[in-house]
């Protein structure tokens, strides 16, 4: 009984569609942090908060910590955002960060990766690489079972 049709080579086509979505997701995460480094007002911040979120109950890790920074901008608006993944052993309340953000949208728009933060790179940097070459292994698997290499 086949469950999909075109049985294994649809599931090779759905899940390598599916992680190269995600791959693709993590480039453009991972763009819009080097941009911010490369182009971005630097500004020195803090860690102004460390969260615990529940994941809900479906999760193995049922918990997760998030921070949040704050920093104020040139033209003196206070912004705090948070930032994924900020480096392996997180940051204490009342730390200084280096914050780079976007003018033009500092709300939506900053980033504490840097030196001793480096965690907003690495994570979307290797989510970018691990499953884009499951992606591209799956979907080359699905063009040989179609003939097509």
């Amino acid at each position: 009984m086949q469950i999909l049709p075109g049985g294994t080579a649809t599931f090779l086509l759905l899940f390598g569609l599916f992680l190269g979505a995600f791959a693709v997701r993590s480039a453009l995460r991972l763009y819009r942090v080097l941009r911010l480094l490369r182009h971005g007002e630097r500004v020195e911040g803090r860690c102004a908060d460390r969260r615990t979120v529940d994941r809900g109950p479906g999760s193995e890790r049922g918990y997760a910590t998030e921070y949040v920074f704050a920093f104020r901008t040139r033209d003196g608006r206070d912004v705090e955002f948070t930032d994924h993944a900020p480096g392996p052993f997180g940051f204490e309340v009342g730390a200084p960060v280096r914050v780079s953000y976007d003018p033009a949208d500092p709300e939506h728009r900053a980033t504490v990766a840097g030196p001793g933060a480096w965690g907003p790179v690495l994570m979307p940097a290797v989510f970018t690489l691990a499953l884009g070459a499951f992606a591209v292994g799956l979907l080359a698997g699905f063009a040989a079972m179609r003939g097509w290499i």
